[in-house]
């Protein structure tokens, strides 16, 4: 799915399937939201499986200005999460720096027609002409898809929002920015409970900031919140209402033989994400995605290098602030594989069984349509290899930071940088 030339408006800053794996939504830098669906398959050409076609695109946010702070506030969409189907509307969440909107997506196909008092084109008819009473029906008309607003969250966040997380009693959701967590119940917008506060007395006292919050799938007092120090806060809501003082603390100690100047930086974890089953969460860092156990907390169980070759390389990423790309993982629908972005529009995929992993790019080239993608290989010193890359001639500017995993099926959602990839299993 191409979107031709690319203007900054058009780069795509979230990914998300809903629940069934039906709808695919994207947010976009210019405060869009697009959502993508699914087409059945159709008789005449089974061999095709179903296609993900644009079902409905809506304005989300707007460009704002904060008049008290002389601050401008980007339409750009920083996260959406799906609500759980209920009827047949479908509802998500979408946010901004600043404000969250619930947003209702339905669709009309039918429209009523023999109104008393009004033509069919909405004019109102003359009193004198009504001689008898009709019976409005309703009548088939082309499908229309509308999105409407059904509530606003505002003013809640003094900081930048980078998470929104909904809570498994689908009544409630949290909200994080960089020194506070907020919970919300879905049916009152003008209060939220503040249930996280890391903000210093002084700021210049400030060490750390959040930087990825998410409710456990199943247990609806859990949630956990990453920090740019490289730890992760369990809390309990139970325990009290201000989380201030965590459950569990994971944090991997560092090997102080491999300690240096960007030591800190690249330990700052870019997204945290809970397995469906809710036994584990994963955190990607700078250059590794970490598989932690919830019962475990002074190591990960799992750890995987995304792209070490980059090791060497930390000192031009720096000044090229590339070393600050906030790249998120996702896991597939059974806990089983996990995948993430790298640089050159390559990304990464774990097989946590038989631990293989895999390279691949998503690039026009490489994704004719029903194309085989082939695995690629990064060549890190002497003599390069004829199907590999060199680390020298790796694009930093092509780099996929928002991926998403289908929850049923081996269906992959990949955004580089205003392109939208689909890729999918490939069925014999």
């Amino acid at each position: 799915i191409e979107q031709g030339l690319c203007f900054a408006a058009d780069i795509i800053s979230t990914v998300e399937f809903n629940y069934s794996g039906e709808l695919l939504a994207t947010g976009d830098k210019g405060g869009r939201v697009v959502i993508f669906q699914h087409e059945q398959e159709s008789k005449n050409r089974p061999h095709l499986r179903g296609e993900y076609n644009v079902y409905s695109t809506f304005q989300s946010h707007e460009p704002e200005f904060d008049y008290l702070k002389s601050l401008e506030i980007e339409e750009k969409i920083n996260k959406i999460r799906w609500l759980p189907q209920q009827n047949a509307a479908h509802f998500l969440l979408s946010t901004n720096d600043k404000t969250i909107k619930l947003w209702k997506i339905s669709e009309r196909d039918k429209r009523a027609e023999g109104y008393n008092l009004k033509d069919e084109d909405g004019r109102l008819r003359d009193p004198f002409r009504i001689t008898s009473l009709r019976v409005p029906v309703l009548m088939p008309m082309d499908l229309m898809v509308e999105a409407s607003p059904r509530r606003i969250f505002a003013n809640a966040h003094t900081y930048h929002i980078n998470s929104i997380s909904v809570n498994s009693d689908h009544e409630t959701y949290l909200s994080a920015d960089d020194l506070r967590i907020n919970l919300w119940h879905l049916e009152i917008t003008d209060r939220s409970f503040n249930i996280v506060d890391i903000k210093p007395a002084n700021m210049e006292e400030l060490t750390e900031v959040i930087t990825a919050a998410e409710c456990h799938p199943h247990q609806c007092n859990v949630f956990v919140y990453s920090s740019s120090k490289g730890t992760i806060r369990l809390c309990d809501m139970r325990a009290a209402a201000l989380c201030d003082r965590h459950s569990k603390f994971f944090e991997e100690p560092e090997d102080p033989s491999s300690r240096s100047f960007f030591s800190e930086i690249i330990s700052s974890i870019s997204d945290v994400k809970f397995s469906h089953s809710g036994r584990y969460m994963m955190t990607r860092d700078y250059l590794s995605v970490k598989v932690w156990d919830l019962n475990m907390e002074n190591r990960p169980v799992e750890t995987y290098q995304v792209h070490e070759y980059l090791r060497s390389k930390l000192c031009s990423l720096y000044e090229n602030d590339c070393i600050f790309d906030k790249f998120e993982c996702c896991w597939n629908g059974s806990d089983s594989a996990i995948m993430t972005g790298s640089y050159n529009n390559f990304f990464r995929m774990f097989d946590r069984n038989t631990r293989r992993d895999i390279t691949l790019e998503a690039s026009r080239e490489s994704s004719k349509p029903r194309a085989t993608l082939k695995p690629r290989k990064v060549s890190t010193g002497g003599k390069r290899k004829k199907d590999e890359i060199s680390v020298d001639s790796l694009d930093f500017n092509k780099k996929i930071l928002h991926t998403a995993w289908h929850p049923k099926e081996n269906v992959i959602a990949v955004a580089a940088t205003n392109n939208l990839y689909i890729f999918q299993d490939k069925i014999n």
